[in-house]
């Protein structure tokens, strides 16, 4: 389930990262590029940082191919994607929440501190939509207004709240990445959002 979770999160992230560079209007390899480090971006980001190397994507094409597949079907699917003015949100959406879980999980195999497993939980999540935004040369949306880092560190809470609640594993992986979903979405959709900071 976990793997499955694992790859599910890579395909939402890749389908972002495709979404995002075909509204840059960029040509066929750069979608993919983006769609790549979308996926893979934050996790290996994590792997180097825990020393877990090589990283997870080039020990299993797997992910690589879910990456192909993602890239493939988003491309011939473009139109209808187009019409779903939610779907580059939904596919984030999704992306953060198993992302997160992911990056929670592989902090409590290297027995870190629950504080650095949500750490890299956010991390997870987050920083391959950093590199993202970054190469298509937007303000990344984790240091906008809106809730996105937030909602993981919430999530990374929520997750070690269940453990301690000794629920069987499978569930707290559902509830972990539901809570944050959900969370992320009723946030938009009541436009709650940090407060900005300025020099004044």
């Amino acid at each position: 389930m976990f793997y499955l979770l694992d790859l599910l999160g890579t395909l939402a992230f890749a389908i972002s990262g495709v979404l995002t560079a075909m509204n840059k209007k960029m040509d066929p390899f750069g979608v993919f590029v983006i769609a790549f480090v979308t996926a893979v971006g934050g996790g290996t980001l994590r792997d180097v940082l825990i020393g877990r190397t090589p990283v997870g994507w080039m020990l299993d094409l797997n992910y690589v191919y879910t990456i192909i597949a993602s890239f493939i079907l988003a491309v011939i699917f473009r139109k209808k994607l187009e019409k779903l003015r939610k779907s580059l949100f939904l596919f984030d959406t999704i992306g953060l929440g198993v992302f997160t879980l992911i990056g929670l999980e592989k902090g409590l195999d290297t027995n870190l501190h629950p504080i650095i497993c949500i750490a890299l939980g956010t991390m997870t999540a987050c920083f391959g939509g950093v590199i993202r935004d970054i190469l298509c040369n937007d303000i990344p949306v984790i240091f906008r207004k809106e809730v996105y880092a937030t909602i993981c560190i919430l999530g990374g809470t929520v997750f070690f709240a269940l453990l301690e609640l000794n629920l069987p594993i499978n569930i707290v992986y559902l509830l972990t990445p539901a809570v944050i979903i959900i969370a992320r979405l009723l946030a938009v959709y009541y436009k709650l959002s940090l407060p900005s900071l300025e020099r004044k």
